[in-house]
């Protein structure tokens, strides 16, 4: 829907002025036809950007089943599901469920990297940020109408994050799983943050 906008007019302020006081269409008149035009919007089934969500109204229960893992990071899939999950339920007045049966939408992920690679360095030369990038192929579809709503093949989450005092050099993505259970949990929620927005603000 195309927002309502008043006509320019070449004249500009000297029409205006010549125009009786009760005709004139003051600023807030056409905010609140703004206002209006935006609200018809929710009859649709959809909201506006920051506010909600831009998916039907009919979508109340998302399916988010176990995604998949090509990584060779152990279980890996089992926390950034979840995490996903949270944050799905976070956005709206959602129920998500792990079956498809009876849900009005399916999310489903399958991670298919993971990499690691220094960023800073300590004054001993020991590595003390890390840029993380996870690479997932994620997929939401409307199971009423059959339709894919929203997917990226090659979604890539990257970031920094800094690592415990002492660690040292990490040379593989699975260490760095197995010694930074409090950075690979915020990598997480960011991830599963990253997920969630771009599917509900993808509109």
């Amino acid at each position: 829907m195309q927002r309502i906008r008043p006509r320019s007019n070449a004249a500009g302020a000297d029409t205006d002025a010549r125009m009786p006081g009760r005709l004139r269409r003051a600023p807030a008149v056409w905010a609140l036809l703004a206002a209006l035009a935006c609200g018809a919007l929710s009859g649709c089934g959809y909201s506006l950007a920051g506010q909600g969500s831009f998916l039907p109204d009919y979508i109340e229960i998302v399916a988010i089943p176990m995604f998949e893992n090509n990584t060779p990071v152990f279980d890996v899939e089992q926390l950034l599901t979840q995490e996903v999950r949270t944050a799905f339920i976070s956005r709206g007045s959602y129920r998500v469920q792990t079956a498809e049966a009876g849900a009005d939408a399916t999310l489903t992920g399958t991670i298919t990297d993971i990499r690691i690679a220094p960023a800073s360095f300590s004054a001993d030369q020991q590595a003390s940020r890390y840029v993380f990038t996870l690479q997932a192929a994620i997929e939401f579809r409307d199971l009423t109408t059959g339709e894919v709503v929203w997917d990226d093949a090659q979604m890539v989450f990257s970031d920094e994050y800094e690592v415990a005092s002492g660690t040292g050099d990490i040379a593989s993505v699975s260490t760095f799983f197995g010694q930074e259970a409090n950075t690979v949990e915020r990598l997480a929620v960011d991830f599963a943050t990253t997920v969630v927005s771009s599917i509900l603000e993808a509109f």
